[in-house]
């Protein structure tokens, strides 16, 4: 049997039992650091050699003792890889993988992945479409914006990994308003056109610099409409070949080149313009997509993003060949919204398409996958509706205080 490698992998969320799955069925050792405010939670824990806890969650994690208790482990243990499995740990993963000298994503590629700014810097260097933007450094800066770009615009956390804590403002006057109310916490934002249109996100494995597998789908109701206002999320994949389609992964291949994302998942988001039906770049990340868009991709195209990416990390730790399985060719949507009821009950919903229904307390979600996208479009309308009278609820997006 082929020698085993020791994976060291991060995660401030509960997520991935699917990837740490996968990494111990290649025959290595897994490692999980997570917060200890997740210590009941149902992690794959006959797949994972030890799981490590770390008091607070995101940044109140102590990157010293963080540090110092990986290099205690390795005293014994060899580690090959580190991996982040969540957005806000892409860069407490490379902040190990610099000290400690593990190869990987390091500290400077790991901030085109989590800082809008950066990647929005680094798109437009590259030649891709972003929607107008400016830092919040510089006064002189952000009255030019405000003089040359209509309005409106939107403040956002450069290192958010979600529409939480997003500003929309109308007028130059109320930018700034809204800039003094930040104080020294604008250089942690920036300021940028808002542009109508339908979002889009890409969602991908990448295997030394190339991509191997893209799938791309267009949200029904975007991230941010639901951040600001609550209602049903929804989101179905594209006509496969469709104009929009190729047009999306071209840009998402430039993006990945641009930004160095060598190895695993990606999930990157675009928004076509109302007013021109240009594809223009919003953000993108190294790891699989949220809000169970990793099971809609599943059903869809048989790929299980979650497993395939150990699947490629553990072919680059051990130097083999990696081989995608077959990808169909349907297509499939998801429905999501937050719910009155602890337990909902989804009974009634028993079309032949659904698939998977998401388990999560105080929440209604359903996928449902079909040969026909009219078919999967049609049921998404229809189950929102159907949501939005019997069981939806909404509640206040929390404030962003803690800036990465």
């Amino acid at each position: 049997m082929e020698a085993s490698k020791t994976f060291l992998c991060i995660s401030n969320y509960f997520k991935g039992n699917a990837f740490l799955t996968a990494l111990k069925k290649q025959g290595n050792r897994v490692f999980l650091v997570t917060t200890e405010q997740l210590k009941d939670k149902p992690w794959a824990y006959e797949y994972i050699d030890e799981v490590f806890y770390m008091p607070g969650q995101d940044l109140d994690w102590d990157m010293d003792l963080l540090l110092k208790g990986v290099g205690g482990l390795m005293k014994d243990h060899k580690i090959e890889a580190i991996i982040a499995l969540d957005d806000y740990d892409v860069e407490k993963a490379a902040f190990l993988r610099e000290n400690l000298r593990i190869p990987g994503m390091g500290q400077s590629t790991g901030r085109y992945f989590r800082d809008k700014l950066a990647m929005r810097m680094r798109a437009k260097d590259a030649g891709i479409k972003v929607p107008a933007f400016s830092s919040l450094f510089n006064n002189d800066d952000i009255n030019h914006f405000a003089d040359t770009v209509a309005p409106p615009w939107v403040l956002k956390p450069r290192s958010e990994a979600s529409a939480h804590g997003i500003i929309k403002v109308h007028d130059k006057d109320t930018l700034w308003q809204k800039i003094d109310e930040l104080g020294e916490n604008r250089i942690y934002y920036l300021v940028e056109q808002f542009k109508p249109g339908d979002v889009y996100h890409a969602d991908g494995l990448q295997l030394e610099g190339k991509n191997l597998f893209l799938t791309v789908s267009r949200y029904l109701a975007t991230p941010m409409e639901i951040s600001q206002g609550g209602g049903i999320f929804r989101s179905a994949n594209v006509k496969y070949g469709s104009h929009d389609d190729k047009a999306i992964k071209k840009v998402n291949e430039q993006i990945m080149k641009a930004f160095g994302l060598k190895n695993g998942a990606s999930h990157t988001e675009f928004i076509k313009g109302k007013d021109d039906g240009e594809i223009y770049f919003l953000e993108t990340a190294s790891r699989v997509g949220g809000a169970h868009l990793a099971e809609m991709v599943e059903a869809a195209t048989d790929i299980n993003l979650w497993s395939e990416w150990a699947k490629i990390e553990d072919a680059v730790a051990k130097g083999n060949k990696y081989e995608l399985p077959k990808v169909a060719k349907n297509y499939a949507g998801i429905v999501l919204t937050l719910s009155k009821y602890e337990h909902p009950d989804l009974s009634s919903f028993d079309d032949s398409e659904v698939c998977f229904r998401v388990p999560m307390n105080y929440h209604a979600g359903l996928i449902v996958k079909s040969p026909k996208q009219e078919r999967v479009l049609e049921l998404l309308d229809d189950y929102a509706t159907r949501f939005a009278n019997e069981l939806s609820t909404s509640a206040e997006a929390p404030e962003v205080k803690k800036f990465h």
